[in-house]
Formats: structure tokens, sequence, C-alpha cells
């Protein structure tokens, strides 16, 4: 690779702060907006740094909006979520990456065209079953999916057991290994950035999902973080501070998750060939 003049090097450094200027300032204005009166909110010209801050919109949110109640909902959601996720998807893709027996091949492939069927295809169909199993109004369509296994979740993690040498999985059932020890054992914490890369993803599309409760949940007190924002966008007495305070509150962990596990999940991608 040839070295860059300082002048590129310049340049590009200073196309990317730009780029990343522009990425973050949405987020730093929700969180500004989250501090301001209603005054402040209309204020022209705009004001970046809030003057008073008005912490209480958090306050009235937590507290009197019932976000408190909220996030436990979508916290005990996403960990049930996760749970099943990483389970079925492991047993399911350890068995399609390491058995050999008839149809593998065309069960896997099936199992890969479900990605190209967009959910609301079968949005009415899943509705009626959980209605005919009488789950509405409950956690369970929201949760009980996920210990099916994911089609995404299980190609994610087949592709990177596929990548595992074979002599892995020879030399464990010489040394008298079951199958299950041989997941739990050898497999399971070789897999850990491409489980770190699903349970992101996983918790991603669980925090965020407002479609799924929307159309399950009909209790107030099951309300997860998105129906509750939601909810507060309805309420005439809500301002804009209110919902960008709750905005916060739903992004938060989402970034803090990211961060966190951001190492792994970019081996996770980059592993099972994701990355573009």
């Amino acid at each position: 690779m040839t070295n860059r003049s300082p002048v590129s090097k310049t340049v590009i450094y200073v196309l990317l702060t730009l780029g990343a200027v522009m990425m973050a300032f949405p987020f730093f204005w929700m969180l500004s907006t989250s501090f301001k009166t209603v005054g402040g909110v209309s204020q022209l010209p705009p004001q970046l740094i809030p003057n008073p801050f008005k912490w209480e919109n958090y306050v009235t949110v937590w507290e009197k909006v019932n976000f408190g109640r909220y996030t436990l909902n979508s916290t005990i959601i996403v960990v049930l979520d996760l749970a099943g996720t990483l389970l079925s998807c492991s047993m399911v893709a350890f068995g399609l990456a390491m058995f050999r027996f008839k149809l593998r091949k065309p069960i896997y492939i099936v199992m890969l065209a479900t990605l190209m069927m967009p959910s609301q295809v079968t949005l009415i169909p899943s509705y009626f079953i959980w209605k005919t199993f009488g789950t509405l109004n409950t956690y369970y369509p929201l949760i009980l999916p996920s210990f099916l296994g994911g089609a995404f979740g299980i190609f994610l993690i087949h592709q990177f057991m596929k990548s595992l040498p074979g002599e892995l999985y020879e030399a464990a059932v010489i040394d008298g290994y079951n199958p299950l020890q041989i997941l739990i054992k050898i497999y399971i914490p070789l897999c850990k950035p491409a489980l770190a890369a699903l349970s992101v993803f996983t918790f991603m599309g669980s925090w965020n999902n407002t479609l799924g409760p929307l159309i399950y949940l009909q209790d107030k007190s099951l309300y997860t973080l998105p129906l509750g924002l939601l909810y507060l966008r309805s309420n005439t007495d809500a301002n804009t501070a209110l919902l960008m305070a709750g905005a916060v509150i739903i992004t938060t962990p989402v970034v803090i998750v990211y961060l966190i596990a951001q190492k792994q999940f970019v081996q996770g991608i980059a592993f099972t060939g994701l990355k573009g």
C-alpha cells in the first residue's frame, strides 16, 4: 500500500471528522432538548446549551409517565430474548455445521430463503395463532419465537463454526465428548465474537421493537419503552422536551451495549463474511 501524503491524510481526517459530527449532532440535539423548558424548545435562535437546565423532565417521564415500569418490562423481554436466541441458534447452527444427515442442505436453503420474506407477510397468521392459544396481552408472542431459532442468527453462527478447523470436532469425539459437551465446552467459547455480534443485533431488535408489542399488548402496565414513548406522544400534556427525555432513556442502553461489545461485534461480522 502506498503511503499517503500529509495533505491527503489531512483531507481524509477532516472529512471523517465532519461525517462524525453530522452523525452525532442529532443525538446531541436530542439530549440538549431533553433538558429544555417548554419555552426553550421553541426559542429562536435555538439554544445548543439549555439555559436553564430542567432536570425535572426526566423525573416526570420516569415517575409520572411510568417509564420505570416500561424499562423493567423491556429488560425482561430483552433478557429472555437474548437467552432464547443464543441457545436455539447455537444448537441449530452446530447441528447444521457438524452433522451430516439427509436433507441437510435443502433444510439450510429453505431456512435462508425465509430471510427474504418480509415480516409483514406472517404478521396476520402469527396474530391468529397466538390468539388461538389465548396468549394475547401477554409476553409469550414476544419471547417464545426466540427459543425456536432465527434464520439470521443460525446463519451467523453457522458461518463462524464452518470457519473453525474440522479436526476440533473429531478430536473431541476421540476424547469421549458427546455432541452437547462439544458444543458447550469447545464451540461456544470459540464462537464468542459471533455470539457477541448476534447479541447486539438481538438486543437492538428486541429493545426497539415497536410493532410486536403494539399488536399483542393492550394492558398499559405491560407496555415496553417504545410503546411508552408512543403513549407519551399521544398525551396532550406532553411537550417536545418530555418526548426527547423519553427518547434519551430508550437510546442510552443501545449506545452503551454497542460500545461495550464493539470489538467482539466487529470481529464476529468480519469472520462470518457479512462485511461489505
